[in-house]
């Protein structure tokens, strides 16, 4: 079993990357008689890239810093991070496969990133994934991934198959996450709008993952998630996404409508400052608005490390911002040492 917190050995000042993914160099065949569709594999590229490939076309040239712990540690001291959590990309959490199907890959893929946490001499740690498809073996592969190899905790997705984390049929699996005091990071995955969107393929990842995250940690909110399960450590990739602005609406909501008074108990903004979110909006003026509305408690770095739409300098998109000393130490380290569950260390 992998050591979470001993074994991570971290540098003065150094910060803590709660969003960056990985992709395993290779693929497993399928165990059973016909690969299902959707199951991904690997081929060749340009110089240290190889091509994902998911229903025989490419989903995306990936660069070896996906499976690669020494170059991953060597950007990692060159962007003054400390530590990185590790989680797959969005597209393997293969909500979309036959449940066993997603099982067994998402075990392969659970154990490359123990092998490349093992490798990373304490600067990584592992966020698994679980077949969220089916509610039973989601929680068996999340006690896996925690009790065996070791992870602070899990990635899910936005929605499951286009049904938002906020329903209710995913509360047993809230419920294990928070007896095990396992983190969930939440990714937009699969974006509700798609058929609203003018232009390339990539403005998925740009005007798509926002939007969809938005509403998942809305649906948080309204479905009073938190409220069931108090202890549950749950953060949201791009900000929030929109949820920033639909908080205010949320709000102002409750006290214009009968119904919404009657079903949300707490104040939206009241949850909202329960929930973590990452720093990854690309604007200072943005960051400063959502450390006021969420709560300078509640910030950590992300960074969508190794993708090409990242930010390859996080401790410079803080420093652009002009947070005070104290804020910036808890953007910097101190929300995700909470967040990942290694509030027992002590950071210079």
């Amino acid at each position: 079993m992998a050591e979470r917190a001993a074994t991570c050995s971290c540098h003065a000042g150094g910060g803590i990357d709660v969003h960056a993914h990985v992709v395993p160099e290779h693929f497993p065949a399928y165990l059973g008689s016909r690969v299902p569709a959707h199951w991904p594999s690997m081929a060749a590229a340009h110089a240290c890239h190889r091509h994902v490939m998911i229903d025989g076309g490419i989903y995306r040239t990936v660069s070896d810093r996906c499976w690669d712990a020494g170059k991953r540690i060597g950007d990692l001291k060159h962007m003054g991070l400390a530590l990185q959590a590790v989680s797959p990309m969005p597209e393997l959490l293969s909500y979309w496969l036959d449940p066993r199907d997603a099982h067994q890959l998402l075990r392969y893929i659970n154990e490359q990133i123990a092998d490349m946490v093992s490798r990373a001499d304490g600067v990584l740690i592992g966020l698994g994934a679980v077949p969220l498809q089916d509610i039973d073996l989601a929680i068996a592969e999340l006690e896996h991934a925690v009790a065996r190899l070791g992870f602070a905790g899990v990635e899910i997705g936005s929605n499951v198959n286009g049904v938002p984390i906020g329903d209710q049929r995913f509360d047993p699996f809230f419920e294990a996450c928070e007896a095990l005091g396992a983190a969930v990071f939440v990714h937009a995955v699969r974006p509700t709008g798609m058929d609203r969107l003018v232009g390339p393929a990539p403005l998925q990842q740009v005007l798509g993952y926002p939007s969809d995250v938005g509403l998942a940690a809305a649906s948080v909110l309204t479905a009073g998630l938190l409220d069931r399960h108090p202890d549950l450590r749950m953060a949201f990739s791009h900000g929030g996404g929109t949820l920033g602005s639909l908080l205010p609406r949320l709000e102002r909501a409750r006290q214009v409508f009968p119904a919404l008074r009657d079903s949300l108990h707490t104040s939206p903004a009241e949850q909202a400052r329960k929930l973590f979110f990452d720093t990854l909006v690309f604007d200072a003026a943005t960051l400063r608005h959502l450390t006021g509305l969420f709560g300078a408690s509640q910030l950590m770095i992300g960074t969508d490390h190794p993708f090409n739409f990242q930010d390859s300098t996080p401790l410079a998109s803080l420093d652009a911002a002009g947070f005070d000393a104290d804020t910036m130490a808890q953007l910097r380290h101190r929300n995700a040492e909470r967040f990942l569950g290694l509030a027992q260390r002590t950071f210079p």
